[in-house]
């Protein structure tokens, strides 16, 4: 592996849907602490390219490394240098919002549990929320909750799709902030969105996708 490898590079990335290439010969690098926005309209397969990023989809052609290795999700390297957000999550209808993210700090082997989970509840605006259960909270809370799941991982490459969805003006605000915080820390950011605001705040690039006929 290359040192100087950047954290993200997609080279010649191609997918098919239905015998239909939906992304073609795609390529880009993502350095560390830089984020790259996907742009375009809906049914352009901004997602799609999430997903072959964090390799819960397979490509038909193409490489894309991490750290100058092969993304294979079952890997242990993307399983610890990997965070992402791509769906809207279905929470254990049992358990309060602090409970959630303290079963996934403890199952990613963070040292200090509570305190982390702490200090991300304030971040994410939750605090006062912590011992709500997910189905008590509004939309914006639990988008906020969900991006929170990503947050308590650790992390090298943060993949985010639409992380603006239901977040109000301040709500983009605070999360514009936060991505930048997390490339500060070295964090690298790929991220969807249809917010140009927020592109505009975060991404040091962007790569803009059409729909392929």
């Amino acid at each position: 592996m290359s040192r100087t490898a950047p954290r993200l590079s997609v080279a010649g990335l191609r997918h098919l849907y239905a015998d239909r290439a939906v992304i073609e010969d795609l390529s880009f690098t993502l350095p560390a602490g830089r984020a790259i926005a996907l742009v375009g309209p809906n049914g352009s397969g901004k997602t799609t390219v999430l997903r072959c990023v964090v390799g819960s989809a397979e490509p038909a052609a193409g490489k894309i490394l991490l750290d100058g290795v092969a993304v294979d999700e079952r890997a242990e390297t993307v399983r610890r240098d990997v965070a992402a957000l791509l769906d809207d999550l279905d929470f254990f209808p049992d358990l309060t919002a602090a409970e959630h993210l303290d079963l996934l700090a403890r199952a990613h082997g963070n040292p200090e549990p509570e305190d982390l989970v702490d200090t991300l509840l304030d971040d994410v605006g939750l605090l006062a929320a912590a011992d709500q259960l997910p189905s008590s909270l509004s939309s914006g809370q639990r988008r906020r909750l969900a991006l929170a799941t990503a947050l308590v991982r650790p992390r090298k490459l943060l993949v985010l799709d639409e992380p603006e969805a239901r977040l109000d003006t301040a709500g983009v605000a605070w999360l514009a902030e936060r991505l930048q915080e997390e490339k500060a820390a070295g964090t690298s950011i790929l991220f969807a969105s249809h917010d140009p605001d927020l592109v505009a705040a975060v991404a040091d690039d962007t790569v803009e996708l059409t729909p392929r006929s």
